[in-house]
């Protein structure tokens, strides 16, 4: 990987939709050249897809938690299950330390946040921070 590469991958991570078109005229290369070095990214999986940014108070979804979950003896994988199917459940990450899993869930209200929750209650212990505001938003690392 290559500057020009980097400077492809920056470029999409602002806007996943820029066409080729623009794109190579921002990296200084023809499309057919920019559109080899995209499918080398893509067949090398330093590309995996390319996604969309949802407005998810737009949506209706009023809060978004951070769960610490610790399941309890024996439960690690019906909690992880449960877990993954958990439609309110946009993100987890399984962890070491005390916890197990950490969750990023969403909720109308927070009468889901509690059903939800509750229903992690049978098998696992939780621990629950409700999201104020994100400084940071999901970025690239440096490249």
């Amino acid at each position: 990987m290559d500057d020009i590469d980097r400077q492809m991958l920056a470029l999409l991570a602002e806007d996943a939709r820029m066409s080729l078109k623009m794109l190579s005229a921002k990296v200084g290369l023809s499309s057919p050249s920019t559109s080899e070095r995209l499918r080398r990214l893509e067949e090398s999986g330093v590309i995996q897809g390319y996604t969309l940014n949802v407005n998810l108070p737009a949506l209706g979804y009023a809060f978004q938690s951070l769960v610490r979950v610790k399941p309890l003896p024996g439960m690690l994988k019906k909690v992880e299950q449960m877990i993954a199917e958990t439609p309110e459940v946009i993100e987890c990450d399984k962890v070491t330390g005390e916890d197990c899993f950490i969750v990023r869930l969403v909720a109308h209200s927070l009468e889901q946040l509690d059903q939800i929750l509750d229903r992690l209650a049978e098998r696992a212990q939780s621990n629950t921070s409700i999201v104020k505001t994100t400084p940071v938003k999901r970025r690239l690392p440096p490249l």
